[in-house]
């Protein structure tokens, strides 16, 4: 469980909050394997003895005193008794992992239909209205899909088009039954699946059938072009529907899958794969939204596509959490699918949404092999409490939250990567004590699920499986911090975490773009970086002058005096150059913005950093590094001297030689020297797998390299007069923030 604050010293009351300029919160990792120092949990047992307080319902932890018969809470002080059991359990201090870490992994004991043996169960389900091509990369990712599968697993196949196609893999030859799907959005399937083929049919073993799952990928072809006419008939306003039913195929199989929740499964995770966007049949969307229309209505394009155009997609994805039906969405295409509204069936069941422009360098087989490769914990509840004098503000993330206690997210499926952001407000007007020895204190219970296989069960939770596959676990996660708050505002800028800051300020500029436009979501981006830099400086002329007041044109816009701040104006500039925040007019293609949207929010904060501010490094020869960062310029390439230069784009990897370099150097890279070592251990380390690209300047194509090079790129469209590069960005700040004194100072 990783921790990050956005500083480690606590503003002292609302009025320093405000005075700072800087927002005050943190990213949450739950599942995380370690802390953010590396440190693990302490494991143990007995997670339903864990005593609880009776006023603010906060568990036992180190920082409670404690004596033979009570405990006094740290969170809201209120003193509580010990059981009898307590008493015991604590007479050893020693021997509890509640009384050695502030950081511990209790196991509980299952409950009813938890009890029952694991069975995790996968389905894909494949668009048929597609291509060839679509289809070979489908069939590749799916059969690395298949060898990450842990024993037990049980695999289902399904089809989707103008019809569902539900495939029986047990048997020596594949068989497939189809029901049609009517052309009318507001009909449902005529006949349940369960009556097309028996679930138990469906679900096959992959321990015992790999190979027959392969040979009936093998048979999956395209519908043609006659059938899809054929069934569809004529669409709206005379338009020809694709025969695209995905939104039916979603209803059905998660009905299907459903009516087995508890019984064959803890958790099923059904794998869409779209080539387009559902245009047949239930929960068919409208693709015309895109287009030239809203020029001529006079409507804000990158406002208008980003909401969703239906709920039914929102709707389902609350079916399948009823389900413990998780769904990721895997969209191989170019052409407007409308993910606006598919996203919430993904990210609002625990799932992921993967977006590939096109089929011929896609990562798509590499993505499902590492995330299924990965461990995750199901059926989540988190829970963050605070110390009495603060209280949660905002939550962000992929989760929905309960809609009958307060600041507790459900997580349907969480993986080690998964990330959640919050921020703080003071609860009352005074703020922390800094004469008091109670101390800002923040608890965060993390309680979930995993799948562990018989030889990681503890003693007293094994069971003898009937099929001698994987087990529940359930476990409770407690995890306590204490921070200091601090004396004045250069302590708080001394100790802030811009990584963090930028993980915030990026899910509040999404929720303002959602809400209201790209547009106003870079004012607010720009306008939070003017009120820093004139808070920056209040601060620092307060202490040297004895004034809070700027009468010089100077502005120091870059935190000269505090480095902990002087990676911001960058971040800032960079975000503002990002294809989340520009505009519909410069080419930034709506799905792909709401595939950044939902990828950059729930990424950990130096992820994220990487993404929005890439490194740019330089080498001598594969084997010897020259600089570890140069600033994103041409200036930077020209100045160094240096033939080599890696960047790490987070999501793009790229190694460049410049046209000066020696013809002697290899290229690309050996495989056995360091640059190639540090590019494999960074797509080890990776969420998604990052693509590779080799340029030999001179001869190669560049434009991919010197798209990144942003610092002399114009931050267009921002709606304030046009600047120049990163200097000139620099200059524009200086003068807004001088704007922004004089108007507060009533100049």
């Amino acid at each position: 469980m990783s921790v990050r604050p956005t500083m480690t010293r606590f503003p002292g009351n609302p009025a320093e909050q405000e005075a700072c300029g800087v927002p005050w919160g943190m990213t949450l990792a739950p599942f995380a394997a370690k802390d953010e120092n590396s440190v693990p949990p302490v494991y143990g047992s007995g997670g339903e003895l864990l005593p609880r307080c009776e006023n603010c319902w906060a568990y036992y932890n180190t920082y409670c005193e404690q004596d033979q018969w009570s405990w006094d809470c740290s969170l809201c002080g209120t003193t509580n008794g010990l059981s009898t059991q307590s008493i015991a359990r604590y007479s050893l201090p020693q021997s509890c992992p509640e009384n050695i870490s502030s950081f511990f992994d209790l196991e509980l004991p299952l409950e009813g239909s938890e009890e029952m043996q694991a069975r995790p169960v996968y389905v894909a389900a494949v668009d048929l209205s597609s291509s060839e091509e679509f289809l070979e990369l489908t069939k590749s990712a799916l059969l690395a899909a298949l060898e990450a599968l842990g024993p037990g697993s049980l695999f289902g196949l399904a089809t989707f088009s103008h019809k569902i196609g539900l495939y029986d893999v047990q048997g020596p030859i594949p068989v497939v039954k189809n029901v049609f799907i009517s052309p009318d959005s507001l009909d449902n399937l005529a006949v349940e699946l369960e009556d097309v083929m028996p679930l138990f049919s469906f679900l096959a073993p992959v321990d015992t059938c790999k190979d027959h799952i392969a040979s009936a990928l093998e048979t999956l072809k395209p519908t043609t072009s006659w059938e899809r006419t054929t069934a569809a008939g004529q669409g709206v306003d005379g338009v020809l529907l694709g025969g695209r039913g995905f939104g039916v195929a979603m209803e059905a199989l998660l009905k299907y899958l459903g009516s087995e929740y508890g019984n064959t499964y803890a958790l099923a995770r059904v794998f869409a794969f779209l080539s387009g966007p559902p245009d047949f049949g239930l929960g068919q969307l409208d693709t015309r939204r895109y287009g030239e229309q809203y020029a001529s209505k006079g409507e804000d394009a990158d406002r208008a596509l980003l909401p969703e155009q239906t709920p039914f997609y929102k709707d389902l994805a609350a079916v399948a959490v009823q389900a413990g039906i998780c769904v990721d969405i895997f969209a191989v295409t170019n052409e407007y699918t409308d993910l606006a509204s598919l996203k919430f069936l993904s990210i609002e069941s625990g799932g992921s949404l993967f977006l590939y422009s096109n089929t011929d360098d896609s990562t798509l087989p590499q993505d499902m092999y590492r995330m299924l490769s990965r461990p995750y914990a199901f059926n989540c509840v988190l829970r963050v409490r605070t110390s009495s004098e603060f209280k949660i503000g905002h939550s962000y993330g992929h989760f929905f939250s309960d809609p009958e206690y307060e600041n507790v997210q459900h997580i349907i499926c969480c993986d080690s990567f998964a990330t959640y952001a919050y921020d703080f407000d003071f609860a009352n007007d005074v703020g922390f004590s800094r004469r008091s020895k109670e101390l800002p204190t923040l608890q965060i219970a993390f309680q979930y699920t995993v799948v562990v296989p018989p030889s990681e069960l503890s003693v007293s939770n094994s069971r003898t499986s009937k099929r001698g596959t994987y087990s529940l676990q359930r476990r409770l996660r407690i995890r306590t911090l204490q921070f200091g708050a601090a004396h004045n505002i250069n302590e708080i800028y001394d100790t802030v975490d811009p990584e963090v800051i930028l993980s915030i300020l990026v899910h509040e500029v999404i929720l303002s773009s959602l809400e209201q436009g790209v547009r106003e979501g870079r004012i607010l981006l720009h306008e939070w970086l003017v009120n820093l830099v004139a808070q920056y400086n209040d601060a620092f002329k307060l202490n040297e002058y004895g004034r809070g007041s700027l009468i010089t044109s100077h502005v120091d816009v870059g935190f000269s005096q505090c480095p902990q701040l002087q990676s911001l104006p960058r971040l800032v500039f960079a975000l503002l150059r990002n294809p989340l925040l520009r505009f519909h007019e410069e080419g930034v293609h709506p799905d792909y913005r709401i595939y950044l949207q939902c990828l950059f929010s729930a990424l950990e904060p130096s992820s994220l950093s990487r993404a929005v501010y890439p490194l740019l490094s330089s080498y001598e020869t594969p084997d010897k590094q020259a600089f570890p960062r140069h600033s994103l310029s041409r200036a930077a390439l020209l100045t160094s001297g240096s033939p080599i230069f890696f960047l790490d784009a987070f999501t793009t990897l790229i190694v460049f030689y410049s046209s000066t370099a020696d013809p002697a150097l290899p290229f690309p890279p050996p495989q056995d020297c360091l640059l190639r070592t540090t590019i494999n251990k960074l797509k080890q380390e990776r969420i998604i797998t990052p693509k590779l690209i080799f340029i030999r300047g001179g001869q190669d194509d560049a434009t991919a390299f010197e798209n990144y090079l942003i610092e002399e790129q114009d931050v267009a469209g921002s709606g304030f007069s046009s600047v120049m590069g990163f200097v000139s960005f620099l200059d524009e700040i200086n003068q807004d923030v001088l704007e922004y004194i004089n108007k507060s100072n009533g100049k």
